[in-house]
């Protein structure tokens, strides 16, 4: 896959990788597939290259969209990129799958980054103000059997998604896990995330999981 990102775009990383592994495991042939938080856009295209019928993809930032549109042109598929917060672009559209990598690194403040690079990454105190607006607006989005794939550290609660999920009828499951050391940005905030119980003291690793949460048939 030929992917660029233009200035300012997050890159794919581990974690994106990790969740696109799931991702084929997931996909079914002719899938209706939505990228959310799609950044350089690897998950939409990934779907795009192996049997999903359509593929939609969303980001707030304006230059993740271009470079989506342009990497989805450079291989050579089908991907409708859109500018706008998480699924709101998507109102009224069902889909087999939803794939989201959203930003969940805790930061400072609740208030999220208009702009600049930190918006790809910072998530409220917790680290969890995009994933917990994904659990509650996901599940209406999704056809019968439909699954939403997320990705996130279990620095920022992996009961806390699972039951949250739960809560909105989808029934959830940890589909992989990848323990290693903190990236850059944690393994900065390190002493921030001891002081705010999200981490141990002296601990610098975490444990990146990928959760399944599928709608009944």
């Amino acid at each position: 896959m030929r992917l660029v990102a233009l200035p300012g775009v997050f890159r794919p990383i581990s974690d994106s990788r990790l969740l696109a592994e799931c991702l084929l495991r997931e996909l079914s042939p002719g899938a209706h597939v939505a990228d959310v938080c799609t950044g350089s856009g690897l998950l939409a295209i990934t779907a795009a290259q192996h049997g999903a019928e359509a593929v939609s993809a969303t980001d707030r930032s304006r230059r993740a969209v271009w470079s989506a549109r342009l990497n989805a042109r450079l291989n050579g598929v089908m991907v409708d990129a859109m500018r706008g917060d998480l699924l709101k672009p998507l109102a009224g559209k069902r889909f087999d799958l939803i794939v989201s990598n959203p930003p969940y690194v805790p930061a400072e403040s609740d208030e999220l980054p208009a702009g600049g690079p930190s918006r790809a990454w910072d998530a409220g105190r917790n680290g969890r103000a995009l994933i917990d607006q994904l659990c509650d607006d996901a599940p209406a989005c999704l056809r019968p059997a439909g699954a939403l794939l997320m990705v996130h550290s279990t620095l920022c609660g992996e009961a806390a998604t699972l039951e949250r999920l739960s809560g909105h009828g989808l029934e959830p499951t940890v589909l992989a896990r990848r323990r290693g050391a903190l990236g850059p940005l944690l393994a900065d905030r390190a002493q921030s995330l001891e002081g705010k119980g999200l981490l141990a003291p002296g601990e610098r690793e975490e444990e990146i999981i990928v959760i399944c949460a599928r709608r009944p048939a």
